[in-house]
Order: structure tokens, then sequence, then C-alpha cells
């Protein structure tokens, strides 16, 4: 697998199977061992982050290809995609001094990926293997060549990603 600056792992899955609340977890968890983590989830839909009558929407209404709302201590941009961009070349782009970029989604992207599979939703897997290094799961004998992480316990998810960044990237 080619190594990706910053380094990129995705969580995928099949919808409602816990992939949101497990990035939550794994947020809180890498971000409180000095971790700087940031995130894109992958939306099929187009996102609207911008309120009708404030002033950046207004910018973008005239034309703006892109607007920054700025504040003390948050930015927001909305802007317009010519042409779309993989989480490969956002990550780069947007956050070159992360320590980790989580991917929610993205299922057919070629990079590191752990599937989050949960037995009340689908008990196949949805992404291919080749890039699989982990399955999260409640079902208790998973059949797959990868390591079978347990769904509910977020501290050794979390463990398993550190040691993955520390053999693929020197740190973590």
């Amino acid at each position: 697998m080619r190594r990706i600056n910053p380094p990129l792992l995705a969580i995928v899955g099949y919808s409602n199977s816990g992939k949101t609340t497990l990035m939550e977890r794994l947020i809180a968890t890498l971000s409180v061992q000095g971790l700087r983590i940031a995130t894109i989830k992958h939306s099929h839909h187009q996102p609207e982050m911008d309120a009708p009558g404030k002033d950046s929407w207004r910018h973008k209404q005239a034309g703006a290809a892109a607007s920054l709302l700025v504040g003390p201590e948050r930015m927001l941009m909305v802007a317009d995609i010519n042409t779309p961009m993989s989480p490969q070349e956002l990550a780069a782009a947007m956050f070159p001094d992360a320590d980790l970029v989580l991917v929610e989604g993205f299922a057919s992207m070629p990079c590191p990926k752990i599937e989050v599979v949960r037995s009340a939703r689908c008990i196949d897997l949805r992404c291919d293997m080749s890039d699989l290094l982990a399955v999260a799961t409640d079902i208790d004998a998973l059949d797959v060549s990868v390591p079978v992480l347990d769904l509910n316990d977020s501290d050794a998810i979390a463990a398993f990603i550190l040691d993955w960044l520390k053999q693929e990237y020197g740190h973590g």
C-alpha cells in the first residue's frame, strides 16, 4: 500500500452500521493521545453549509468561487469545485499538519480502511479486502483474513490505529 501524507484512514461500512459513532469515539480517544485529527465525510448529496441571507451566502450567490467565514476560534469554507478531489488530495491541501485524517465513507477509494460490520445491519463486507486493515464488528465469529476488532471497544481500535501509524509512518 502506498503511504499517504498526511496519513489517511477510511472508516467504511454500510449505511447505519455505526461509522459515525465509531469515528466520534476514535477522534476523542486519539486526540487525548495527542494526535491532531482531521476528518473528511463523504456525502451523496450536495452539501449546504451556509445560511441564506448571511454575508458569506451572499458572497457565494454573487459569484465568489469560495467564501471563508472566520471567527476567533473556528472557520468555515464554502467553495465550488470544478473537478472532484480525492480524499488524498483534500487531506494534502486542507490538512497538511494533521497526524491522521479519518475519512468516513469512500468505500471504493484505494486507501487503508477499517470496515464497520454490525450484525443488526448487514453481515457482509462492503469493501475490497486488498485495502482492508481490519474489521470492527459485533459479530463473534467473522471469517476474514484481517484482524477482527470489537466494535464496542474503541480504545482497542484506537490502539490498533496507533500501532499501524507507528509501523507505516513512524509516529502515532
